[in-house]
């Protein structure tokens, strides 16, 4: 079996929600897996590294890593305890984490299949699993070695409330070594803690002036910086059924159109990772979108800045 060109590096974890006051409901999730699912539902071949539990949590991620048909040679499965995420409010979203010694900080990059980085072309990063120890040093210590071999980088934070001062020299490590960074006003707010995210915007661009960067405002559209150029584009009209996973697919869209039509202009790359996200708020949850819906969000959106 071919090894992939695309892997994302992180956590898969488990979303605890409340749905009552003594009812609770479980579904898979984490940032970057939920991005390598999105590369792989367009078409793309696509691994995510990372470490779940043996356990009934551990099983469901597995079980879902392979639906969504990411290469399982990267998914570690340890005999530790799962990585929870329990959502107690959902409006706005109120959260803590379980998992002092859960599986993902146990993960070997020393363990993925060899010859690994021979057909490797783009590793992406992000979410908590650079805001939690020692997972966060080796995924970073992993993003320094695929740089040394020229494989592109990119990056998103994916602001969480355990991103505190203790985060930012990762954010500054993690922004230096990026080609492709993607955040949100809202992580910019947490990020920098202050309430301007455009000013924010700018000092996270001080750290990599040569980066590209996405910036998603929701239902504002989205802004691509790209090799001196800015790009706008509005999200195309679609119906909300959540805005869970818009993000994720967004990233990973923007990804697939760079590696798969390199030759687009950055308004259109821009473009079609917008759709990617649109598409994303039509399904309920972190559903990652099929081709065919973000090609017809694509489509709209072109003809809409032709007018």
């Amino acid at each position: 079996m071919p090894l992939p060109r695309f892997v994302s590096a992180g956590e898969a974890l488990t979303d605890m929600l409340r749905t009552g006051p003594n009812s609770w409901s479980s579904q898979v999730g984490g940032s970057t897996w939920n991005v390598a699912r999105v590369a792989a539902r367009l078409g793309m071949s696509s691994a995510f590294a990372g470490a779940v539990s043996k356990d009934v949590f551990g099983q469901e991620l597995a079980a879902a890593n392979a639906a969504a048909g990411l290469d399982g040679r990267f998914l570690q499965q340890l005999d530790r305890a799962p990585l929870l995420a329990m959502v107690h409010e959902l409006n706005p979203p109120q959260y803590f984490f379980i998992g002092d010694d859960s599986a993902d900080l146990h993960f070997d990059a020393s363990r993925l299949p060899a010859a690994w980085l021979d057909e490797l072309r783009w590793v992406h990063f992000g979410g908590i699993s650079l805001a939690r120890e020692p997972l966060a040093s080796k995924l970073l210590a992993l993003a320094r070695e695929v740089k040394v071999k020229g494989v592109r980088i990119s990056y998103d934070p994916n602001f969480r409330a355990l991103m505190d001062k203790r985060y930012d020299a990762t954010l500054r490590s993690m922004t230096a070594l990026a080609d492709v960074i993607k955040v949100s006003d809202e992580d910019l707010q947490g990020l920098f803690r202050c309430d301007d995210a455009d000013a924010a915007f700018a000092a996270l661009r001080a750290m990599n002036p040569g980066a590209s960067y996405l910036y998603t405002r929701g239902a504002q559209g989205a802004s691509l910086y790209q090799d001196g150029t800015v790009c706008h584009a509005p999200a195309p009209p679609v119906t909300v059924a959540d805005t869970v996973g818009a993000g994720d697919a967004s990233i990973g869209a923007l990804i697939y159109s760079m590696m798969t039509y390199g030759e687009r202009p950055p308004g259109e790359h821009l473009r079609f990772a917008v759709a990617a996200g649109a598409a994303a708020c039509e399904s309920a949850g972190a559903s990652p979108p099929a081709l065919d819906a973000v090609e017809r969000l694509f489509q709209l959106t072109r003809t809409a800045a032709s007018l």
